[in-house]
């Protein structure tokens, strides 16, 4: 049987293993899927390990992105934009990596919120490998603006610079911005930041929010509740990560087995998972 996991530190709450079984049934494919912890300074190694083994591919989470991906011999146009891998495939010819973030985060806002992103003004909070696999997709479903706020500006700028060729053909107007001034009113605000992971203050002020915008966390669970209640609580329609989970979880998916399984279903039985365990 086809062995796949998710490698992170830590990963011991990655609802991935349930979300690839339940797809892995849907679908008919003969596969298992695990957890892969890693060591700090000892991803690739542990990883190798698994392939070695007769794993076929993994997902990547926190804090490994951009070790995938300087590890990875070959690379997807999406995960080369972004210089960061959340997918890895290993085949005859090596590791292949792949970033599905921002395709599944995009999915989830536009098709299971309902909120188109054509034209609107976007905020993108944090310039780590999260926000770096969201940048390349959010340009491309052609917002009117999108702005990178980040602690340290610089690596907001990079970012920003390192995406904009793309951003100038889908006419797209990108800037960078310190957290303390990342502006007002957005449409859509998402926070790719650690702070939720962390337990830490929202890393912005509330202007960035107008009544009815979508405030999204790539956390969910407890580590998405502060955010949440903050959006709440200033009129924003608050959204977890759970949506953007299941969506990027069926593009590694499609990459491994050729095959892209229906999501509502799952995200579904994920949410009323979650829910009893709580």
């Amino acid at each position: 049987m086809d062995r796949y996991a998710v490698a992170g530190h830590p990963v011991e709450h990655s609802q991935s293993p349930f979300i690839h079984a339940t797809f892995a049934r849907a679908t008919g494919q003969a596969m298992e899927y695990g957890r892969l912890l890693c060591p700090i300074g000892g991803f690739a190694d542990a990883v190798q390990e698994f392939a070695d083994d007769g794993g076929r591919g993994c997902n990547v989470t926190v804090p490994f992105k951009f070790d995938a991906f300087a590890r990875a011999e070959r690379h997807s146009e999406r995960a080369a934009l972004a210089q960061a891998v959340n997918t890895l495939r290993f085949d005859s010819q090596g590791w292949f990596g792949d970033n599905t973030d921002g395709a599944g985060l995009v999915r989830d806002i536009e098709r299971n919120a309902g909120v188109p992103l054509r034209g609107r003004r976007v905020l993108l909070i944090g310039a780590g490998g999260a926000a770096a696999g969201a940048m390349g997709p959010l340009i491309d479903a052609h917002p009117a603006e999108l702005v990178v706020a980040n602690r340290t500006p610089d690596k907001a700028a990079a970012l920003v610079e390192r995406h904009r060729p793309l951003a100038d053909r889908r006419t797209v107007r990108v800037a960078a911005t310190p957290l303390d001034r990342a502006g007002e009113a957005f449409d859509v605000v998402v926070n790719a930041s650690v702070s939720s992971l962390t337990g830490a203050d929202v890393p912005v002020d509330a202007a960035v929010l107008r009544p009815g915008s979508l405030a999204l966390d790539m956390m969910y669970g407890a580590a998405a509740a502060g955010f949440l209640g903050w959006a709440t609580a200033h009129g924003a329609v608050a959204r977890d990560g759970l949506g953007m989970l299941v969506e990027q979880a069926a593009e590694s998916f499609a990459l491994w087995r050729g095959v892209m399984p229906d999501t509502a279903p799952v995200l579904a039985a994920l949410r009323r998972r979650l829910e009893t365990a709580a």
